[in-house]
């Protein structure tokens, strides 16, 4: 949506089509955004080369026709891909169309769909310089510009009334992502008290499925604000001084662009994306990494509080975050896309 919304600032009368299934949310969040969504049927691939993968072909011919029935409907000039089961379909169904593809990584370790895109195009962005995708171009990932264009420094007074919290208090965020994590929750629960003794207010991001802890403000205290969900991330990054949380690519890219540092809790499932995800920001000196087993209150208090109350800490993590973040992703990967135009046309571009 990034994306979609950087090309509509370069082009207003621009089309654009995205592909998704059924089970996904962009059923409901690319309709909101005001563009025209065409599903296909999902085909779920394997993370890693699998004796299942020899199957695939055979699942994926009736969704490539399906996507490629659509790129020749609305005589599309070109098609981005990030990833997901819309991805390999499309591509396939890109390159029988003879339509020029750009594929964008999020992840430090590519998937499957990516990988095989990637060989297809000579247009590949990642959003990590320790990508494995050959020949790829380093961007970052397309952020919203509500974050992309964050200054934290000038809301934070703003964004601090907002959540209710101290305007000259260090303040912990702590997030899971959308649905939350029951590790970070639970760990923060337990040491919320001792973090508020010394002088550390929480804003905490719970998810929407969980309970919210049975907390009250204690007069003289700094506050604790949990929350079901926070729909105003951009507030919640300059409300804070440090954030707790998952390693998710979107999260890396937009507290190193906002210049927000972190301690790093890598999602313990998968293929080790999300560790890989956060090393590079964590090298520049912007954050901290902790194992999801390892995470425990006394971990905390030995290793985010000492930051939390150092002002000089924190600034020098800031700086470091920010200094590796990108904030100029979507413009880029706009870029990326009227090259592949325009090489497929043999450099003509047409309006």
């Amino acid at each position: 949506m990034a994306l979609a919304d950087a090309l509509r600032r370069h082009d207003p009368s621009i089309g654009i089509t995205a592909l998704g299934t059924e089970r996904g949310l962009e059923t409901r969040l690319v309709p909101e955004r005001g563009y025209q969504l065409e599903l296909i049927p999902a085909v779920p691939l394997p993370r890693k080369p699998t004796p299942e993968l020899i199957t695939v072909p055979g699942r994926l011919r009736g969704t490539v026709r399906a996507a490629q029935e659509i790129i020749e409907r609305v005589n599309a000039d070109a098609v981005v891909g990030f990833g997901g089961y819309v991805a390999m379909p499309a591509y396939l169904a890109a390159k029988r169309a003879g339509v020029p593809i750009v594929v964008h990584e999020a992840n430090a370790r590519p998937g499957l769909a990516n990988k095989i895109g990637a060989r297809y195009s000579d247009f590949v962005a990642v959003s990590t310089p320790d990508s494995k995708l050959r020949d790829s171009r380093y961007i970052g990932i397309p952020l919203r510009r509500t974050i992309a264009t964050l200054d934290r420094n000038a809301v934070r007074p703003e964004a601090r009334a907002y959540f209710g919290l101290d305007q000259r208090l260090p303040t912990l965020l702590v997030s899971g992502g959308s649905q939350g994590a029951r590790r970070l929750n639970e760990t923060v629960q337990a040491i919320a008290p001792r973090l508020q003794q010394y002088g550390v207010q929480i804003l905490h991001a719970v998810g929407p499925k969980n309970e919210l802890p049975q907390i009250d403000d204690i007069p003289g205290m700094p506050p604790y604000r949990a929350l079901p969900y926070v729909d105003r991330m951009d507030l919640a990054y300059a409300a804070a001084d440090l954030m707790l949380c998952r390693a998710g690519a979107m999260t890396v890219a937009e507290l190193a662009a906002v210049g927000l540092p972190a301690a790093f809790v890598p999602l313990p499932i998968g293929n080790g994306e999300q560790r890989l995800n956060a090393q590079p920001m964590v090298k520049a000196g912007g954050g901290l990494l902790v194992d999801d087993a390892e995470l425990t209150p006394d971990w905390v208090l030995r290793n985010v509080l000492p930051v939390l109350t150092d002002p000089q800490k924190l600034w020098d993590m800031s700086r470091a975050a920010a200094e590796f973040g990108r904030r100029d992703a979507d413009d880029l990967l706009v870029g990326m896309v009227y090259e592949a135009i325009d090489a497929a046309r043999g450099g003509r571009r047409r309006g």
